[in-house]
């Protein structure tokens, strides 16, 4: 599908031109890998089960729907708050760029249109950014 940035974010656009399900599964995967290869990420990782299948699947999911497609998520796991689900975790500014950075690495090799790469990451530093905030007083 040929979209251009400023129809991301409306309806299923974002959802598609990351592939739907299948491209979103890839992104994941490759993400995850990345966090497993990367010393800097080793922090973060280790926040996570071993056994990465179930983070995986939750993680395809939620990005299905908050970017438009299938509320995958809530259809399998109930609501969630991003935010409140990570308030336990030490997470600072390290390890929010350790994060990002995966995830920027994933996105990167992805068959996407540059503009949907730099739109999703840009869109992705928001709940990264509100994460870091409600854990801040768990590295204090």
């Amino acid at each position: 599908m040929n979209t251009n940035s400023n129809e991301y974010g409306v309806n299923d656009n974002s959802y598609k031109a990351a592939g739907e399900l299948p491209g979103l599964t890839q992104l994941v995967d490759d993400f995850y890998d990345n966090m497993s290869e990367f010393p800097e990420s080793k922090t973060i990782r280790d926040m996570h089960p071993s056994d990465l299948t179930e983070s995986r699947t939750k993680l395809a999911y939620f990005l299905s729907g908050w970017l438009g497609g299938p509320r995958l998520y809530s259809q399998h796991f109930g609501g969630m708050s991003i935010p409140a689900s990570h308030k336990h975790l030490p997470v600072g500014e390290a390890e929010s760029e350790a994060w990002l950075h995966c995830m920027q690495k994933a996105i990167d090799v992805q068959p996407y249109e540059e503009p949907f790469k730099v739109y999703l990451i840009t869109q992705l530093r928001v709940p990264a950014e509100r994460i870091k905030t409600v854990c801040a007083r768990n590295i204090e």
